[in-house]
């Protein structure tokens, strides 16, 4: 349906699952780490950009972005860092069952790594993000998509 038809519960429901519960994840992770450490959460284009169908959940992606902005400054002077990942196409069985080929074809033919993403690409990523190599970077969306450009 429309996005300006969006219930309070409906909203409420997306907000509290999408976003407040990351809330919750770091304050009790926070707790038990009294040393710093990293938390991660995944977002979607759909936060940025205006995505058939994702409606109320753009939304809610956003509000997560932001709330990783926030948690950053809270948890930084704890030494814990925390960021958003923001994956585009990732080749996997779920996208092999519901990503029409042309939409696959498309991607590949317009991504500057003219390729879809792979699981790796995104474990990497975590990877890097929870060793002392990124040290200095908290409150980031990072994109993983190949270079894909959304307008």
């Amino acid at each position: 349906g429309r996005f300006i038809n969006t219930s309070l519960e409906n909203f409420s429901n997306s907000m509290a699952i999408s976003c407040y519960s990351f809330i919750d994840v770091a304050r009790r992770a926070s707790t038990i780490m009294p040393d710093g450490g990293t938390l991660l959460t995944l977002t979607y284009q759909g936060s940025q950009r205006v995505t058939p169908n994702y409606n109320v959940m753009g939304v809610a992606k956003a509000a997560l972005e932001s709330a990783t902005r926030y948690l950053a400054a809270d948890l930084g002077p704890q030494g814990i860092r925390v960021n958003a990942l923001c994956p585009g196409m990732i080749d996997t069985t779920f996208h092999d069952t519901f990503t029409p080929d042309a939409a696959r074809r498309n991607v590949e033919a317009t991504v500057p790594l003219r390729r879809q993403g792979h699981p790796d690409d995104c474990g990497d990523l975590v990877a890097y993000l929870a060793s002392d190599a990124a040290a200095y970077i908290t409150g980031a969306n990072i994109d993983i998509n190949g270079g894909m450009f959304f307008s």
